[in-house]
């Protein structure tokens, strides 16, 4: 067990909207990525989405209303809620979720999740 430094993490790609594993905990995948730009409107029918942002802003649009998130802010989409991630500018996010959780909710259309 060692600690895990984040930002050695995030230097090591460039690539957006590709979360890459670096630690799990009780059958979680904690992840970071960099984002810029707009994901895609998507829903987790059987878990919750959790977004905090390490570096950047980003904002969480809902179908009812757009949430907006600063560094050091976290913000949790209920399960089966859509929703659609947007950076102006890169950001880079902690995100965790259940191993094997498609990050477009879509198990077909899913980005392969790598460890580092």
């Amino acid at each position: 067990m060692n600690a895990i430094n984040l930002q050695e993490k995030l230097a090591a790609f460039s690539e957006h909207w590709s979360p890459k594993i670096v630690s799990g905990f009780n059958g979680h995948d904690v992840m970071v990525v960099k984002v810029k730009g707009a994901f895609n409107w998507h829903a987790h029918p059987d878990t919750d989405d959790f977004f905090l942002v390490l570096r950047g802003k980003i904002t969480i649009k809902l179908r009812d209303r757009d949430v907006e998130l600063n560094e050091g802010e976290l913000f949790v989409v209920p399960k089966g809620i859509e929703h659609c991630p947007v950076a102006e500018n890169e950001a880079e996010l902690l995100l965790i979720e259940p191993q094997g959780t498609p990050n477009t909710g879509d198990p077909t259309t899913a980005a392969q999740k790598v460890a580092i």
